[in-house]
């Protein structure tokens, strides 16, 4: 088979290396790839919001699937684009990407279908967001954009004070553009959060392995909010009796909702989780793979992912049976100094060719000059092991991204710790 992936960072990195396993691939392309990324597959620069170029590229190559990353094209309706056309691929519609799409699309949806999640109110003026809050009564609360905004929509505010400034900076300073038109503002829910990965093809289902993910910029959960500085799977937060409830109370009802509504739903289906004491409840949900949850999931896949993809965009998956592998997956995101602000580009990687031939290195901001890797973005490699036990995975981890250097790298120290 030849495969296109859609996308640029350390999530498509680690889904070109797993489908490069696979024995039916016969050639695969990435659009539009990173540095890393070329390594493995023909990579070609055409902007992801160009359907038409990227139709025309996957009808001239005779791509057989198309595999999308991001969640930015699928919001945009890439999938219905290609099928349209009577092309291969795997992922959700624009309809069904919605769930990620927008907060309050997701919130009324999880509202219907009793499927539990924090109590919520939703704004499309500013005034009435604040004059609301001024009657809230709990302290903490979370205000989130209502679209897309790079995984940063979200903010977690200790006080009223706080929160009045999340939503000036949102609705008024516009600081995600259209994404704040509308906000959510929710209850603040405690507990560890897990992210659960399900792969459906509307019909079936297939469960990967249970991961977690670092949001925040500094050890210790503190400074401000990324796309994503390391995650480790599976996670035991998560056991198989929450796991199971999870299954139950939202990815059965979510895929039914779906059903009911005559929204067709292909691809990944990432709910993530807040296990609090009355149980796992949903603080989102995504219409793709995670970032860095990725490069730690797909590892611990031992069934062949192309034939997975490929029985979804068909749906036949339920004549797949999903093995998964009996060990621990950890990654670390290096990232630029500066990052999740301003930072600067351009910076000399090295150490690459020193790490111990059972790490990944997934890169994401990087772009090569000659010889060299030079980083190209905030996030800019993420490495990662599997392991027998989560702390021979960790010290792996840490142990090679000692040697790996560029000017401002920094990283957090504490991933997965508190697991152990």
């Amino acid at each position: 088979m030849k495969v296109l992936v859609l996308g640029s960072g350390g999530r498509e990195h680690a889904l070109v290396w797993k489908l490069k396993q696979s024995e039916s691939l016969r050639q695969i392309f990435c659009i539009p790839g990173n540095a890393g990324i070329a390594d493995s597959a023909q990579t070609y620069q055409i902007a992801l919001q160009d359907f038409k170029k990227i139709s025309d590229f996957i009808i001239e190559k005779q791509i057989n699937l198309t595999i999308v990353g991001p969640e930015q094209p699928l919001v945009e309706g890439i999938v219905d684009y290609l099928q349209s056309l009577k092309l291969a691929v795997f992922g959700p519609t624009k309809v069904a990407a919605q769930l990620e799409g927008s907060k309050v699309f997701a919130k009324n949806f999880m509202k219907k279908y009793r499927i539990p999640t924090a109590r919520f109110e939703k704004f499309s003026e500013y005034e009435k967001a604040l004059k609301f809050l001024k009657k809230y009564k709990d302290s903490r609360v979370v205000i989130k954009a209502d679209g897309l905004a790079a995984g940063k929509g979200s903010i977690v505010c200790q006080n009223i004070a706080a929160a009045q400034t999340a939503i000036k900076e949102i609705m008024y300073d516009r600081i995600f553009a259209e994404a704040g038109d509308q906000v959510v503002v929710e209850e603040f829910m405690e507990g560890e959060e897990a992210s659960l990965f399900v792969i459906t093809d509307g019909k079936d289902y297939v469960v990967l392995s249970p991961a977690q993910d670092f949001k925040r910029a500094l050890d210790g959960d503190l400074g401000k909010n990324t796309g994503g500085m390391g995650s480790y799977a599976p996670t035991p937060v998560l056991s198989q009796k929450l796991q199971d409830r999870a299954i139950k109370e939202v990815v059965e009802p979510v895929l039914a909702g779906l059903q009911s509504e005559g929204i067709e739903y292909r691809g990944v289906l990432y709910c993530g989780l807040m296990l609090t004491l009355d149980g796992p409840k949903v603080v989102e949900f995504n219409c793709r793979f995670g970032d860095p949850e990725t490069q730690v999931v797909l590892p611990l896949l031992q069934s062949d992912l192309l034939g997975i993809c490929q029985a979804t965009s068909q749906q036949t998956l339920g004549n797949i049976k999903l093995k998964l592998a009996a060990q621990r997956a950890v990654c670390v995101v290096a990232a630029s100094g500066g990052y999740p602000d301003a930072y600067e580009k351009g910076k000399v990687i090295s150490g690459l060719d020193q790490l111990d031939p059972e790490i990944m290195v997934f890169h994401a901001g990087t772009v090569r000059q000659g010889s060299q890797y030079l980083t190209n973005g905030g996030r800019v490699l993420g490495v990662a092991a599997a392991a027998g036990d989560l702390r021979q995975a960790l010290e792996a981890v840490y142990w090679n991204m000692r040697r790996i250097h560029f000017a401002g790298i920094y990283y957090r120290t504490d991933i997965a710790k508190r697991a152990i």
